[in-house]
């Protein structure tokens, strides 16, 4: 049993409107009560409370506050809990937060208040996750699939799959402890078997989903490679609709990776645009170009830009066998200018800032990555593992 009380600073330290301080644990009330100028003992719970901090030791006024005060079992860590909400200076939040420990409260270690839902039973560790994974939300797509974690949504896609997996075993020892009886196979091909099936079939399903869903939450890692002055970084600049790569005429201009995200409607891409994989003498190119390469192997969608007004030559031939075995997009940029036209290739010209050809097919490529935020998705590989020991014990996860 958890016995003592916590308290620690819940909004940022930094000069603002409001800051709340929050304390934990069976002391919480009673701390709180030593430093309020009114009687908490006596407050109902989920009622807010005007007054001010009072210092016990010099009986000096430190803030006027609002405290909200949350009685066990219905709040969030499950313990008597008590907010202060005040000004948001540092120097007074700070003072406050002494006066609290000066009254028996001790400091939280980080994520303190959610280990204590979680060991109080309030969430399970999937929610737990999930409330560190919506605060470090980097886009949408991830916050929209991390507050569905949060309201326990992770583990309902196992559950079904649990009961079937009890039926299927409960089958077999029955075949296996009578094997006299004639419905056997009977038993076996109407049965289990079809019951077996179903069960990979919606296994299988569950995990294209967790990927789609890992997509979704941390984008695609996208590449962009082409020759020098095909219009790569003005590519990634109209893209990202601001000047995030250095745009000019000359050759090897791009010297690292450049990268950023975008949202598009089905699906956000965590872009990087390289210097290409050609051969140079340039030491410091030569260093860009082996970063190109290694961001190359981890993409999972490379972008191949090519020069609309000229044909194709053996770089070009050489960047499309690299990356023969990667999902890819060809995009042909200086539309206006085309020699011949490809079935299979993306036309836009990012002179004219138009490269909404391209956002489509990503947006078509992806589209059934988007059915991830429509259902319950193991969106992480702790979540992934959890759910086959769950399924199978232990043993399958080493």
């Amino acid at each position: 049993m958890i016995t003592d009380t916590i308290v620690s600073i819940i909004t940022a330290l930094q000069e603002s409107a409001i800051s709340v301080i929050r304390l934990s644990g069976v002391e919480a009330i009673a701390y709180a009560n030593q430093l309020f100028s009114r009687d908490l003992t006596k407050a109902e719970s989920h009622t807010v409370q005007y007054g001010h901090i009072v210092d016990p030791v010099t009986n000096n006024v430190v803030d006027e506050v609002l405290v909200s005060v949350f009685k066990a079992p219905k709040t969030y860590t499950r313990e008597d809990v008590v907010e202060i909400s005040r000004h948001g200076g540092v120097l007074v939040t700070k003072k406050v937060l002494e006066l609290c420990l000066s009254v028996g409260a001790r400091m939280a270690e980080p994520g303190e208040f959610t280990q204590r839902a979680f060991l109080n039973g309030r969430i399970d560790l999937s929610q737990a996750e999930s409330v560190m994974e919506l605060i470090q939300a980097p886009n949408e797509f991830a916050q929209e699939m991390a507050i569905s974690g949060v309201q326990g949504s992770v583990k309902k896609p196992i559950d079904p799959l649990l009961e079937r997996l009890i039926q299927i075993i409960a089958n077999i020892e029955v075949n296996i402890d009578y094997p006299e009886y004639d419905d056997v196979q009977v038993l076996t091909e109407d049965v289990i078997l079809p019951l077996s099936k179903e069960f990979l079939s919606d296994l299988d399903r569950i995990l294209k989903e967790s990927k789609s869903g890992r997509i979704m939450k941390e984008g695609v890692k996208t590449v962009i490679l082409g020759k020098p002055n095909v219009g790569k970084s003005s590519i990634l600049n109209v893209l990202l609709d601001e000047e995030k790569a250095i745009v000019t005429d000359i050759a090897g201009t791009t010297r690292d990776l450049v990268e950023g995200w975008i949202r598009l409607e089905n699906v956000a891409l965590h872009l990087v645009d390289t210097n290409g994989l050609r051969e140079t003498g340039d030491v410091i190119e030569r260093i860009g170009i082996e970063k190109s390469r290694k961001a190359l192997e981890s993409a999972e969608l490379a972008i191949l830009v090519f020069d609309a007004s000229k044909e194709r030559d053996q770089e070009d031939h050489e960047l499309l066998e690299a990356t023969k075995n990667k999902e890819r997009i060809i995009v042909y940029n200086k539309q206006d200018l085309i020699q011949s036209h490809d079935e299979d290739g993306v036309y836009v010209s990012a002179l004219d800032g138009d490269v909404e050809a391209l956002k489509e097919a990503i947006n078509v490529r992806y589209v059934e990555h988007t059915q991830a935020l429509s259902k319950p998705t193991l969106s992480n590989q702790r979540h992934i593992a959890s759910s086959a020991t769950q399924l199978f014990g232990n043993e399958t996860c080493d």
